[in-house]
């Protein structure tokens, strides 16, 4: 039987993360995969995630989000990946736009508030300033902009991809393709069983993401649910390559309905951009995530969303993918020991807005599972909220 200090189960952004600073910091470590990182059959693919440092979702994610921007550039020169783009982040919105939307309600309002109180870098704009900075996006009277010019995105794929290499490079084993299904905790650790034989760690980290709920049991599976979501990249007009290539990152909560929120990136390939909205209905069975996107999807999202607010983008979507946002019942992390299981750490379901924050919480989680001291506070994501 292998023995090991810490095992990770998931290797997407917060697992790979964490193997990286549990490996750096000198421990054993295993990373187990049950497909081979990084990969398309998750929460973490698709080429781009966007980052910013106020976040409307909570204060208490400020400093993961800025730990973060200084862990991706320390990741990007110790391998050489282009990891971080910070080509501003906008938020176009109503002021007093209080729809209920899970983990966005008065998105644009608390961001500004949450860059104030941290001092964020940020303007706030009219509707007329939009439009003339970025002649791309069309918002309507009454609307305004939060930008931060330090936001953009994170490339999703390669984020992971450096945190494994470095990882290995300070000695962690990687086991891909290979299923967890079973965790026995006793006074000594914690035994796992794989489908490739029987592993024992001191300490055992959970980020498997869509899988975590039924690898923990409970009381952690009711809380943790799947979705699919849908991403599109949709063609831009010849004559708006330039403009969509200069764009930021955008987010933009509109109307009166839950759904009516839908963000978007600049064009990387000179040819299409990306964009998606939120769907959080009946839960998904990550197993079996129906991958073919209906022509009539795209068309909707070109309708509901984009045709009267991006300027240059063709109702043709060149490409499609799907993804899995794991969502608690407050849109919020967990960050927590499992109340059953001895040595088992629950990593936060992300929720659909933890990619910007992984670096650090990885950094955080490494701490806590060696017994040393956190400079980041992670009680807001403890278990216990959900419970009461």
């Amino acid at each position: 039987m292998q023995s090991f200090d810490v095992a990770v189960i998931g290797l997407g952004a917060m697992g790979s993360a964490t193997l990286w600073h549990l490996a750096k910091a000198g421990a054993q470590v295993i990373g187990i995969d049950r497909h081979a990182p990084p990969h398309s059959h998750g929460s973490t693919h698709g080429e781009t995630r966007i980052t910013r440092c106020a976040i409307g979702e909570g204060e208490a994610l400020v400093p993961l989000a800025l730990r973060s921007h200084q862990l991706w550039r320390e990741l990007e020169a110790e391998t050489g990946a282009d990891l971080l783009q910070q080509t501003g982040s906008l938020i176009i919105g109503r002021p007093d736009d209080k729809v209920h939307r899970p983990g966005r309600t008065g998105f644009l309002d608390r961001s500004i508030a949450s860059a104030r109180r941290f001092d964020i870098a940020h303007e706030v704009l009219s509707a007329a300033e939009i439009g003339h900075r970025f002649p791309n996006f069309r918002p309507q009277d009454g609307e305004v902009g939060y930008f931060e010019p330090g936001g953009g995105y994170l490339r999703a794929e390669a984020c992971v991809a450096a945190n494994l290499q470095l990882a290995q490079r300070h000695g962690a084993t990687i086991m891909v393709d290979t299923r967890v299904d079973t965790l026995a905790a006793d006074s000594g650790g914690v035994t796992l069983g794989t489908t490739a034989g029987t592993i024992r760690a001191g300490k055992v980290a959970v980020t498997a993401g869509a899988w975590a709920g039924a690898l923990l049991g409970a009381p952690f599976t009711p809380l943790l649910q799947p979705t699919r979501q849908v991403m599109h990249w949709f063609e831009v007009e010849p004559d708006h390559i330039e403009t969509w290539q200069r764009s930021p990152v955008f987010m933009w909560p509109h109307g009166t309905d839950q759904d009516g929120f839908f963000y978007g990136f600049p064009s990387l390939d000179g040819a299409t951009m990306k964009t998606a909205d939120e769907f959080y209905g009946a839960a998904s069975d990550p197993d079996a995530i129906d991958r073919v996107v209906p022509g009539e999807d795209s068309a909707r999202m070109y309708r509901s969303h984009l045709a009267d607010r991006l300027v240059g983008v063709s109702a043709r979507a060149a490409k499609t993918a799907t993804c899995i946002y794991t969502a608690t019942p407050d849109s919020g992390f967990v960050i927590d020991w499992h109340p059953r299981l001895a040595n088992v750490l629950a990593v936060s379901p992300c929720s659909g807005h933890g990619f910007k924050h992984s670096a650090a919480i990885g950094e955080a989680v490494s701490a806590t599972l060696l017994g040393q001291e956190s400079t980041l506070d992670l009680n807001p994501f403890a278990l216990a909220r959900l419970l009461d």
